[in-house]
């Protein structure tokens, strides 16, 4: 599963790779939970008929169409890349609404009956961001209130990352980006045609420390690896909550 992630890269340098039309301003973020709003990137059909990418805050936690109460309903911060077809809670929303999660970094817990789980920082060998698949849903209450969820999907872990956990959230590369975002039906197979664990030399990750555990510690201090030497000073502490991305 991928239940925390991080998105730490300069606002331009963000946008350049996803290519959106906003021009946001958002601060960093270092230890992104469940609930909280997050920016992911969706795709749509512009005036001259052609694929727009835009900039978009939803909640992280998924709420199909028919949930009544949220209270009464599990939250839903993952999806199983292998029950998106089936599975009625997620089903239209990847025919037609599939999205990006804006990362740089994202966390799993190497979990073994001997010790405490221990995480790991997970990013690109390249250092680029990462475009990690989701689907949204626009959840109406039975008051009229409306939010968008979203969750992320996740594949098997590939042969490099196996022994950490057996899922990865699934990375969709830039060039992929446009078959991914594209709200038409027409290409949902050639979509789920992208949900494979990415080759073993696309990622690298390393232990880190237990501050991450807390999602109130939202500062560059959660990511320093292992014995790595703490520096002089990691800045402000970020606040325990955000209410914008």
């Amino acid at each position: 599963m991928c239940g925390r992630y991080a998105i730490t890269l300069p606002p331009e340098a963000v946008r350049r790779y996803f290519g959106y039309v906003e021009q946001p301003n958002f601060p960093p973020r270092y230890n992104i939970a469940p609930t909280q709003p997050v920016a992911i990137v969706r795709g749509r059909i512009g005036p001259d008929g052609g694929l727009e990418r835009h900039f978009d805050l939803v909640r992280w936690g998924f709420l199909p169409s028919f949930v009544k109460d949220p209270r009464q309903f599990p939250l839903i911060f993952n999806a199983r890349c292998e029950s998106l077809l089936i599975k009625v809670s997620f089903k239209n929303a990847f025919r037609r609404r599939r999205c990006l999660f804006i990362a740089d970094a994202f966390y799993e817990w190497r979990r073994d009956a001997s010790r405490a789980p221990r995480p790991y920082l997970f990013q690109r060998g390249d250092g680029a961001p990462l475009g990690l698949g989701g689907i949204v849903e626009n959840w109406i209450g039975p008051n009229g209130e409306e939010v968008d969820t979203a969750c992320i999907i996740t594949t098997a872990a590939n042969g490099a990352s196996a022994a950490i956990h057996d899922r990865l959230p699934a990375i969709i590369e830039p060039d992929c980006f446009d078959v991914w975002l594209d709200p038409d039906e027409s290409t949902t197979d050639a979509a789920f045609a992208l949900l494979h664990p990415p080759a073993n030399d696309v990622l690298r990750f390393f232990e880190i420390g237990p501050a991450v555990n807390k999602a109130v510690n939202d500062r560059a201090e959660v990511q320093r690896p292992v014995g790595a030497e703490p520096p002089a000073d990691d800045g402000p502490a970020a606040p325990a909550q955000r209410n914008l991305f």
